[in-house]
Parts: structure tokens; C-alpha cells; sequence
């Protein structure tokens, strides 16, 4: 059996009083430790090793370095909830630590709260946009939200203000579990406290006033909540290119003539461990995806603007493909066919006659499914109401042997 070099020891602002004997002992008996400046304060008297602050930029490489020494790194309350242990493991067999963790400030908070944590979404905004917020603000609903500094809480406050979120209650709760621990409540909309702790958390009960910005559930969003110029795969049709796109956890979309991003940021909000990659020629429009992107609460949509085929070289595979536009441009469909990975799936919507006579023929080559859609919508005709179609979609959906 393998003889753990590396010890990992969560510690809180409570510093060695709140460790175990074997915490406090991996500290005492590690030749070299690191951890934060703060970190390093708190287990200071327990030290008899080499300290060292982690480095700028970070990097963990140090510790590699060192493999086979006795090393303890240390970290925030639980090391593996958005802490350094996720990082350390990527590098490093689970057989060649020990592990320590510590209460983290999720669990503090909601003890502190009476929150059952398994209701409470729990999100980290640490060196992260705050637009991640965004597809949780849903009425009733308790965030726990780790920020990054001082600042955090008021814009925070902010952008549920903007979103039509005002009068929900936000409660800072700082230096949990050390002697500076302060918990203090406002409403966001009227949010006034000052003098934050940089080690703070968030704690938001959302309220919705009536307008809200509020994102369902299911594909199909409404238009309106997407800054377009026309140029958008509309909401019934999107529901129904999601359902062929059949994402599932961790894979990668390919949005080709994406236009208002609305595919790729919809795919993107179907879970968090979904990415996707927007191409878009027209620089207007690119610009606006992400605007589009960051309102709609996926600011990690990757966005490349150029022309398909040519932008999409060097591009990671895709597990999945969408072509809402310039599919009938020379090379787009053969290039996404080669570039899919085995067993993802291809769907391609056309609208002009051009790009439909492309589908059918791929379709008599490769199979596939082929479908026509119609929507119409009732709309006024003078003092009366009657049906005005919209334009008909064919959709091609293929999956690659």
C-alpha cells in the first residue's frame, strides 16, 4: 500500500483549536508547508517545516516538485468543495494523501442560518463572473454564494436589483467560525453595510417582484429575453433543436452561424457541466452572443468569430453539432460531420431551398432523421384574428456511427 507524502488540512478562521490531533500532527511532521498567508498565520505555532505562501500567478507545481517529501498544503474549511484538493487531485492518486477537512463555510453558514443544506444551492462567485447567479433566481429559492472580496455583497445586491430581485434578503455572513464572525441582514435593494470582512458568504433568500428576469427550467426561452436582430433560432423551434441535440453531462457543442447564441447558451443551461462554442462571422452579432451569454447567466460560452469552415480549425471535438446558418457555405456540413466524435449528434435546421436540397441529399447518403416544422401564430387581421405562418423549418438530425 502506498505511504501518503501529501497531507491536506482544511482549517478555519477558529485555526488550530477547531483541528484534530492528526490535522494538527500531518502539520507539525510535513517538512514543507503551504497555504495562504492567512492559512499560514493560523497553524503558524504547529509549523516546524519549511513555510511557503502559495505563488503568483498560483500554481501547485511547487508541490509536484517536491513529491515523496512530506508535504502538507492548507486549505479552506473542506478541500474538496471548491477548494485546492479538486485541483491537487487532478495531479495527484487520491492512494498518495491524507486528507483533513475542516466545515466549510457552506456548512457554517447554513447551521448559523438553520438551512438544510441539501435544499440550498450552493455556488461559488469566488474569481467568478457574478452573472453565474443568474439561472438560480427563481422565487423561493436559498443561495449560498461564496464571493471574492469586500466588494462581492453589494454588487450582488445589485444585480438582483437590476434583474427585478430587489426585495429579496441578502445576509452577510463574515469570518465564519473565528472571532470576527459578524452576520448581518439587508435588503438587497436597499443594501448599505460597509466595512465587509474579504472572507465573506452570502446568504439570499430570492423574492421576485413582478417582471422579474426569471429563466426557466425547459428549452424554449422567450425570445425576449435574448438581444436579437431577427437573426434567432425562435423559442419553439429551439425547444425542439435542444431535444435533438440531446445534451448530456460534459460534452461540448459546436454552434455554427450561431447569431444570437441562443442554441449554444440554452445547451449551456441545461447543466453546469455543459460547454459550448459559438461561431459567428458577423461582428455585431458576435459581440451581442455575449452580451447574450453573460445575461442569461453562462458567461464561459466560448466565441469565435470568423467564417465556418475556416474558423472552425483547431477547435476542441465536438460531442454535439448545431447549424442554424451558412450550413449551405461550402465545406461547413462536411467539416462538422469530420470533426463530431463517434456516436454525437448533428442537427442542421434550413430555411432557404438552398440549404434544404443540401439535408435531403445527406440525408438519402447518411440516413439520419428528417422533419418539417410548421408554427403559425395568431395575429390580428384588421378587427379580427387569424393565423400568420412563419417561415418552415426542415431539420436534419444525424448521429455519427
Amino acid at each position: 500500500m502506498t505511504t501518503p507524502w501529501l497531507s491536506i488540512v482544511g482549517i478555519g478562521e477558529d485555526g488550530l483549536s477547531g483541528l484534530g490531533t492528526a490535522a494538527k500532527a500531518a502539520i507539525a511532521d510535513a517538512e514543507v508547508v503551504f497555504g495562504g498567508t492567512r492559512h499560514l498565520e493560523l497553524a503558524a505555532s504547529a509549523i516546524s517545516g519549511e513555510a511557503h505562501p502559495w505563488p503568483t500567478p498560483f500554481s501547485i507545481d511547487p508541490i509536484i516538485a517536491l513529491r515523496n517529501r512530506k508535504v502538507c498544503v492548507l486549505a479552506s474549511g473542506d478541500p474538496f468543495h471548491h477548494g485546492v484538493g479538486a485541483t491537487l487531485a487532478r495531479h495527484i492518486d487520491a492512494s498518495q494523501m491524507q486528507v483533513f477537512p475542516h466545515p466549510s463555510s457552506f456548512s457554517l453558514a447554513a447551521a448559523r442560518l438553520g438551512w438544510p443544506l441539501q435544499d440550498v444551492l450552493t455556488l461559488s462567485l469566488h474569481g467568478r463572473p457574478l452573472d453565474l447567479i443568474r439561472p438560480h433566481l427563481h422565487p423561493g429559492a436559498r443561495i449560498l454564494a461564496l464571493t471574492s472580496d469586500e466588494n462581492g455583497p453589494a454588487a450582488l445586491a445589485k444585480l438582483l436589483t437590476e434583474s427585478g430581485f430587489g426585495i429579496s434578503i441578502v445576509t452577510v455572513l463574515e469570518a465564519l467560525g473565528g472571532p470576527d464572525e459578524t452576520v448581518r441582514t439587508n435588503v438587497a435593494m436597499n443594501f448599505a453595510l460597509t466595512d465587509i470582512n474579504p472572507l465573506n458568504i452570502c446568504a439570499i433568500s430570492v423574492v421576485a417582484l413582478p417582471g422579474a428576469r426569471i429563466l426557466p427550467l425547459t428549452p424554449g426561452l422567450d425570445d425576449a429575453l435574448f438581444e436579437h436582430d431577427g437573426q434567432i433560432t425562435k423559442r419553439e423551434i429551439r425547444a425542439l433543436t435542444l431535444s435533438a441535440l440531446a445534451p448530456r453531462r460534459g460534452e461540448l457543442l459546436w454552434d455554427i452561424g450561431a447569431g444570437s447564441g441562443s442554441v449554444a447558451i440554452e445547451w449551456m443551461l441545461a447543466d453546469p457541466s455543459l460547454s459550448a462554442i459559438a461561431v459567428e462571422a458577423d461582428p455585431v452579432r458576435a459581440t451581442r452572443i455575449s452580451r447574450n451569454a453573460n445575461g442569461l447567466g453562462v458567461p464561459s460560452l466560448k466565441l469565435i468569430q470568423g467564417h465556418a469552415p475556416e474558423a472552425l480549425a483547431g477547435l476542441e471535438e465536438p460531442h454535439a453539432v448545431f447549424i442554424g446558418g451558412g450550413g449551405s457555405d461550402p465545406g461547413v456540413l462536411d467539416t462538422a460531420i469530420t470533426a463530431l466524435r463517434p456516436g454525437g449528434r448533428l442537427v442542421a435546421n434550413a430555411v432557404t431551398l438552398e440549404m434544404e436540397a443540401l439535408l435531403l441529399a445527406r440525408h438519402a447518403e447518411l440516413g439520419g432523421t428528417l422533419t418539417r416544422f410548421s408554427i403559425e401564430r395568431a395575429e390580428a387581421i384588421g378587427s379580427m384574428t387569424g393565423w400568420k405562418p412563419a417561415r418552415p423549418i426542415v431539420q436534419w438530425v444525424w448521429a455519427k456511427p
